[in-house]
């Protein structure tokens, strides 16, 4: 019991701190795809959301995207990480991120208290994209240029956004959008007090190989200098998080989501338990 009761007197100043404030969350990995580690995640954002704070979800769905694509029989194929695209296979992803993982988010965030609308990027012009550059042909994949902050706005006065990362072009032209950039667009234009990354490791390691060299602070400057030399999923969440910082956000963190209620555990714990990037 005093345990419990010295855990809310460490969270109190936190949440004095952070009411009012806008937390972008990019949702992903296995809190997204573990029945228990769901349940958990909404109630915390029910609870971001009862001590007056402005939670904004923003999520991707790359493992369930490839599985509806392997059972349809479609090819599926990546290069440098990037999910090579044609008009279907974006037609695809649609299907999956709104009509079923976004779905999924929303009911659960209702049926625990609070009320969420569900948007993807073409929903009130949200995201307008451009295919990115790449020197290989990937097809319909879009980086973000603009975001219509204004929709997400003046959802987030009565209800939780819950985004999905896919955009349209000014032709029209539906692309995937990766989910980490996603975030850390969204976050940026928001202005928000913090974005929060939930990834399947501790943090940013040192050493990929090695748990214990987790880096626990650091700047964006020296996250910046050190992109070049970073492979893999980290490279897009780094990046995000420079964004996110870059556009006036206070503070980025990228947090282990495969435990209970780390989401919490970063915001209102001195010591927090991920990678904090500040300016």
């Amino acid at each position: 019991m005093n345990g419990s009761i010295e855990t809310l007197l460490e969270a109190l100043p936190y949440i004095r701190e952070f009411h009012g404030r806008t937390i972008v969350i990019k949702y992903g990995g296995a809190a997204m795809r573990d029945e228990e580690l769901r349940e958990a995640f909404a109630r915390d954002v029910v609870l971001l959301k009862y001590v007056g704070m402005n939670p904004v979800i923003v999520h991707g769905g790359g493992p369930e995207i490839t599985h509806y694509m392997e059972r349809m029989g479609m090819e599926v194929k990546f290069i440098e990480g990037l999910r090579v695209s044609d008009a279907e296979t974006v037609e695809v992803a649609k299907m999956v991120l709104l009509g079923k993982i976004n779905s999924d988010i929303l009911t659960r965030l209702n049926r625990h208290g609070t009320s969420a609308v569900g948007l993807g990027g073409e929903d009130g012009s949200l995201f307008e994209v451009k295919q990115v550059e790449h020197t290989a042909d990937v097809g319909f994949v879009g980086q973000i240029e603009r975001v219509n902050v204004d929709v997400i706005d003046h959802i987030a006065e009565d209800y939780v956004p819950v985004i999905a990362s896919v955009g349209t072009d000014r032709d029209g032209h539906s692309y995937n959008v990766n989910a980490d950039e996603a975030a850390g667009k969204v976050a940026a234009a928001m202005a928000a007090h913090k974005a929060i990354f939930l990834t399947d490791v501790d943090g940013w390691l040192r050493d990929p190989e090695d748990a214990d060299s987790r880096i626990s602070q650091t700047t964006a400057d020296e996250v910046r200098a050190a992109l070049r030399g970073v492979e893999g999923g980290m490279r897009p969440k780094l990046a995000a998080c420079v964004d996110a910082i870059d556009g006036g956000v206070e503070a980025a963190h990228i947090v282990d989501g495969r435990r209970p209620h780390t989401l919490l555990l970063e915001l209102f714990t001195d010591a927090g338990i991920g990678t904090k990037i500040t300016a």
